[in-house]
């Protein structure tokens, strides 16, 4: 566990039934103009409708970007920007997921500067905020609405590649489970295992402290107390909520200590084969924990302890074994919530291999936070087990 530690958070976070209903209360007179970042399904769903009359109410111009694209390259996170540079507005709110939030705070350091998305990638502390932003997240999974991350892919590098600031941290969040109630299953589950991949690997990252243990811990309780029935059920608003919630503690866990190896080795599987980001994570979960498993006993039972319902009971149990239940609790979640488990799947074969390992092997900001270090041949390995 790390020495020195620092505790990264939002300006505000709302919550609660009703939650959207403060917008009124954060903008009104407060700013002038809005321009609304989403997209296409969220726009059809129905989801702009309560946060667009919440804005007029409280007297504030609006603009929609409605394009913005699912796991966008570098380029078109520019193109966003130099959009929105055309529209005056001195507040972003950003209706959707973690594609949609990670545009939305790119535009936020960016505005009305010279500065371009490509120059961040190298240098993300050039950035500085100039916009202030509001957070609405409508699905519980990529916690981009905690975070001081921004992930684009980069196109001539087939990878994806997290920009850093905290200058990035949003400024009001709103956490309101009713826009998940029409979640399709498939996007709830895989973007609800992305969250509980955060909340796992922050609690056994090398960059792990007191901080992001609180937030990780908690997260996972949430998680694997609710993501079934929150999947499963269209009225478990409470269940919901409850991922919601897990999602921005996992993203404050982030901010406070980082992802490992899941992480980096989904990259590649993103960046060059357009596999959703919660999908490529839940499949790597269950591989890359059990290889950190002899080195990561420890934090796992502290998991297992934490999640566990039978206290009395579990007390009889060994480290291993905890780790064991935790590891297997895991892969029923995955199996019961029908994702995607092999890269064949995707049309992706053995022919692939070297390109992913010597990608995935390029992410040495996650790697070096994994508690193993991980080799060529080994990470050779885990991408096997995911392929047939």
């Amino acid at each position: 566990m790390v020495e020195q530690y620092t505790l990264f958070m939002p300006k505000a976070v709302y919550s609660g039934k009703g939650a959207l209903g403060r917008i009124c209360e954060i903008t009104e007179g407060r700013f002038k103009k809005a321009a609304v970042f989403t997209d296409k399904g969220v726009e059809q769903a129905g989801l702009l409708k309560l946060p667009m009359e919440y804005l007029q109410e409280a007297g504030v111009d609006t603009i929609v970007i409605t394009d913005l694209p699912a796991e966008p390259t570098c380029d078109q996170a520019q193109e966003i920007v130099e959009r929105f540079n055309k529209t005056g507005a001195d507040l972003i709110v950003a209706v959707g997921g973690g594609s949609v939030m990670d545009v939305a705070k790119l535009a936020s350091i960016t505005a009305g500067e010279s500065l371009t998305v490509r120059q961040l990638l190298d240098n993300p502390g050039l950035g500085k905020k100039r916009i202030a932003t509001m957070m609405i997240p409508t699905t519980a999974g990529t916690g981009s609405e905690a975070t001081m991350n921004s992930i684009v892919a980069v196109p001539e590098k087939q990878l994806k590649v997290g920009i850093v600031n905290p200058q990035m941290l949003p400024d009001y969040v709103i956490l309101d489970g009713s826009l998940l109630k029409n979640l399709p299953k498939k996007i709830a589950a895989s973007t609800g295992i992305d969250a509980m991949a955060h909340a796992v690997e922050c609690f056994t990252s090398n960059k792990a402290n007191p901080f992001s243990n609180l937030f990780a811990k908690e997260a996972a309780r949430l998680i694997f107390h609710n993501i079934e029935e929150a999947c499963e059920n269209p009225e478990a608003e409470m269940a919901k909520t409850n991922m919601l919630i897990a999602a921005f503690y996992a993203g404050v866990a982030i901010s406070a200590s980082g992802t490992t190896a899941v992480h980096a080795l989904s990259y590649p599987l993103g960046g060059k084969y357009h596999i959703p980001h919660g999908v490529s994570n839940a499949m790597l979960l269950l591989p890359v924990m059990r290889f950190n498993q002899p080195v990561c006993g420890k934090e796992f039972a502290e998991l297992f302890d934490a999640i566990a319902e039978n206290g009395q009971q579990n007390l009889q149990l060994t480290e291993e074994e905890k780790a064991d239940k935790l590891l297997t609790r895991m892969e029923e979640i995955i199996k019961r919530l029908e994702i995607p488990s092999s890269l064949s799947a995707f049309g992706i074969g053995r022919d692939a291999l070297e390109d992913l390992v010597s990608a995935g092997l390029e992410v040495k900001r996650l790697l070096n936070n994994n508690k193993r270090e991980l080799t060529a041949a080994q990470a050779r390995e885990l991408y096997l087990q995911i392929m047939d």
